[in-house]
């Protein structure tokens, strides 16, 4: 099967494989993909940083991959995964997506689950998970 990668990326969805809830995306390409397939763990390649990293190699808060799901285009991946800490995203929640927008602005509606600076040394930290 071949993927079709847009400037040599693919966005990636993680999915929670119990709950269905989603918990981040990320961009792929494939070497990240194949040591994705490889590893059992989901491993991304940072736009920002311009370097693969596989979630959790600081925090320990991996993801294991349970199923591995392509869009009828096959230009973007859903992967199911397990996560083995408290949370996947880097500002200390379960998930990225911890603010609703409304007309006033951003509202958060999830609970914090861990505290970064203990994680990371630095609650800004950007995409050190």
């Amino acid at each position: 099967m071949e993927f079709k990668y847009e400037d040599g990326l693919m966005p990636v969805i993680i999915q929670d494989h119990r709950s269905g809830k989603v918990l981040m995306l990320g961009y792929m390409n494939e070497e990240a993909y194949r040591q994705t397939m490889q590893s059992g763990y989901v491993t991304f390649y940072s736009r920002s940083r311009k370097k693969l990293w596989t979630k959790g190699e600081t925090s320990g808060h991996r993801l294991e991959v349970r199923e591995i799901r392509v869009d009828c285009d096959l230009d973007a991946l859903l992967i199911q995964a397990h996560l083995t800490g408290p949370g996947c995203c880097h500002m200390g929640y379960k998930s990225c997506f911890f603010r609703k927008l409304t007309p006033e602005g951003g509202e958060v509606i999830l609970t914090r689950e861990f505290d970064p600076a203990e994680v990371y040394g630095n609650e800004n930290q950007e995409s050190q998970t």
